[in-house]
């Protein structure tokens, strides 16, 4: 009982020890007790399985007024917020791979002949593929809207049934795998370049190395470079070797050209990179650093579009996602992967991940020379 006592004691100190070292640290105390907080008040908004504030593209190829009244009825709710109409046959898919609109409607000219007469009638919804999980929740809103058309038009008696035809650009099949895989390529190589620059100052201020760093003939900027190099190769083969995989082993078809996604990677990893080397910076400890680094990712890689369409969250969120390269290399990777996306396809993403990592590697070097002096 006395060597339990003991060892019981021991332990208590320890503890008590671990308590003192998380608590007492004002970095660590702010993600531990605000960060939960300012994320659970982000998602909040951020994540749903709802669509909504949504596009719809439609063509009208109806002779009468069913076709009109059909189309009101889509306005009535939160799901499409915008809806305009296609001049032609000829803009159906360009509206859908531009990502201008999530669904086209297309009416055909027997629409409301065939409604008046009682013959079957169908209307065909073509979705965007790539956004697998809002594509079939807006076909499920498209058939219940259909469903409600009918029984309004009855009047309580037996309704007739509009069928709608669901065709999906870019991933017909609906494959989890095809939408998931392209987008995990990029999120994990995020996770390598986080956590490799993320510890490598806080590392060097842990084992005591930083002021031998300091003292050598090494200026800050070079001491940036060195730490960022590392991290942004290893990420990026990681990133061809993940590639590989996705295409070998899981058979997740690659229509683009692979010269232009090792470019948007590349530009991605650097960005994130420099985000890392900034918590790196600001971290004591490596323990710190890995707190810091998944505070990020978290947040970023849940606004990148991949778990709920950026459509879907307020106006404010979708400006601030803006800032996130996430979702830049989330919506070029799908480009390329699917749809074989060309350099002009990708350039306002490649643009944007450019400037981000311009900025997020900048504002490392002058924190970093700026905590040095």
């Amino acid at each position: 009982m006395a060597r339990l006592a003991a060892s019981l004691r021991r332990v208590a100190v320890l503890t008590r020890k671990e308590f003192h070292a998380v608590l007492l640290d004002k970095k660590s105390r702010v993600q531990l007790f605000i960060a939960p907080f300012l994320m659970l008040g982000l998602f909040s908004f951020a994540i749903t399985m709802e669509v909504k504030n949504a596009s719809l593209a439609v063509l009208n190829q109806d002779l009468g007024d069913m076709g009109r009244r059909f189309i009101s009825c889509f306005s009535s709710g939160p799901t499409f917020t915008r809806i305009f109409e296609l001049p032609g046959a000829g803009e159906l898919r360009p509206v859908i791979e531009n990502q201008e609109a999530l669904m086209v409607l297309h009416i055909p000219e027997d629409f409301s002949r065939g409604l008046i007469l009682g013959r079957p009638v169908s209307v065909q919804a073509v979705l965007d593929g790539r956004k697998i999980n809002a594509a079939r929740i807006v076909n499920g809103y498209t058939e219940a809207i259909a469903r409600q058309f009918t029984q309004d038009m009855a009047g309580g008696a037996p309704a007739q049934k509009i069928a709608v035809a669901a065709r999906y650009l870019y991933n017909p099949n609906l494959s989890y795998l095809w939408f998931t895989l392209p987008v995990l390529l990029a999120l994990l190589t995020q996770m390598i370049a986080l956590i490799v620059s993320g510890m490598s100052v806080a590392r060097e201020r842990e084992l005591g190395t930083f002021e031998q760093l300091l003292v050598s003939p090494l200026s800050p900027v070079e001491i940036v470079i060195g730490k960022a190099a590392p991290a942004a190769l290893l990420a990026f083969c990681e990133g061809l070797v993940i590639h590989g995989v996705v295409a070998a082993v899981f058979g997740v078809p690659f229509a683009g050209d692979f010269p232009l996604l090792a470019a948007c990677l590349g530009l991605f990893i650097l960005a994130v990179t420099g985000v890392g080397l900034f918590i790196s910076s600001l971290c004591s400890t490596q323990q710190q650093a890995f707190l810091g680094c998944f505070t990020y990712m978290a947040p970023a890689t849940l606004l990148s579009g991949f778990v709920a369409p950026v459509e879907n969250m307020p106006v404010v969120l979708q400006y601030l996602t803006l800032l996130n390269p996430a979702r830049h290399v989330v919506k070029a990777a799908l480009s390329v992967y699917l749809k074989a996306a060309s350099f002009e396809n990708v350039l306002p993403e490649m643009l944007w991940l450019g400037g981000i990592a311009a900025a997020t590697l900048t504002f490392a070097a002058w924190f970093f020379e700026r905590k040095v002096r």
